[in-house]
């Protein structure tokens, strides 16, 4: 794999989980008027999802360095 399809990649990974966060919390929303505890673990998700994100960015401006 050369630079640029990782590069590719990642951006690639990082939009997907965007995009999946978003859609989390979205349905958590829903999720609460059946269960206030599911909607937690679901946001709970989403942020771990944006965790994911910020470490993918890192490894994208690594790799933009090399």
């Amino acid at each position: 794999m050369n630079k640029h399809d990782a590069q590719h990649l990642i951006e690639h990974w990082i939009e997907h989980n965007v995009s999946h966060s978003s859609s989390f919390r979205e349905r958590a929303k829903q999720i609460e008027e059946i269960s206030r505890q599911a909607a937690t673990e679901i946001n709970q998700a989403a942020d771990l999802m944006d965790k994911c994100t910020e470490m993918l960015k890192k490894a994208k401006d690594d790799l933009e360095v090399r």
